[in-house]
């Protein structure tokens, strides 16, 4: 059973400020769970409403009833399986690969699909304006599948880290160079901006003209733009593309 004060805590860690208060984050669903069990995230403690779920590490789970599992779930239909895990330290970027640069990202929903592209391209790497919707944010959880396990991510003053790095920096904008005819190097920072603004004015001004690249529009120009994680995957599979392979 979950006393009110268990319920109490939990319903809070929901909220941003009281993650940051107790460094602790929710996260729900046996495959969220699982993945973060069996990485180096250390756990505070497991709920769950199935009776045969078990954890490898010898971890202690506390068996609920369904009832009780819907109390402390944000979702309307739990699945099953809820987890506290303590907010890691961000260990230090790795500039010598790719890095992804999100500038005030914020739809939950983009950035759990960027960190989970992130993870499939192989980027180890994710660094966040401040402003960027908090990663353990439960929906942010939710549509990484996981990946959140495995891609390390730093929230920091992305204008500072223009100015003070000396990858090259390649900014995603609307009128900018196709970016299948860029020639891009083996590492560098990809930044990505905010869903209706785009990059901001502050980190533009860092970005080199000819390092600003684009998705060509092939169909009718009705359409806006493209969503922030679709184009995100677009961007890092081109930079992943074999360009000594022919077709």
């Amino acid at each position: 059973m979950v006393v009110k004060s268990q319920l109490k805590f939990i319903k809070s860690l929901y909220q941003k400020k009281y993650r940051i208060q107790n460094g602790l984050f929710v996260a729900e669903g046996k495959k969220v769970v699982s993945e973060l069990l069996s990485s180096k995230f250390k756990t505070h403690s497991i709920y769950s409403a199935d009776p045969e779920f078990r954890t490898k590490n010898k971890v202690e789970v506390h068996y609920i009833s369904e009832k009780d599992l819907s109390r402390i779930s944000s979702h309307k239909s739990p699945n099953k399986i809820l987890g506290i895990f303590e907010i890691p330290e961000p260990t230090d970027i790795n500039f010598s690969d790719w890095v992804v640069v999100l500038d005030a990202v914020q739809d939950p929903g983009n950035l759990g699909t960027i960190i989970r592209l992130c993870d499939w391209f192989g980027v180890a790497h994710l660094v966040c304006s401040p402003d960027t919707v908090d990663c353990y944010n439960h929906k942010v959880l939710q549509a990484t599948m996981g990946s959140i396990a495995r891609v390390n991510i730093v929230y920091t003053d992305i204008t500072a880290l223009l100015e003070e790095n000396k990858s090259v920096a390649y900014g995603t904008y609307m009128n900018g160079n196709s970016v299948y005819s860029a020639n891009l190097p083996e590492k560098g920072l990809l930044i990505l901006g905010n869903e209706g603004k785009g990059i901001s004015y502050k980190a533009g001004l860092l970005i080199d003209h000819e390092n600003r690249i684009s998705i060509p529009q092939y169909g009718k120009k009705t359409t806006e733009s493209l969503n922030v994680a679709t184009a995100t995957a677009i961007f890092l599979s081109e930079i992943r593309r074999d360009k000594s392979s022919t077709i």
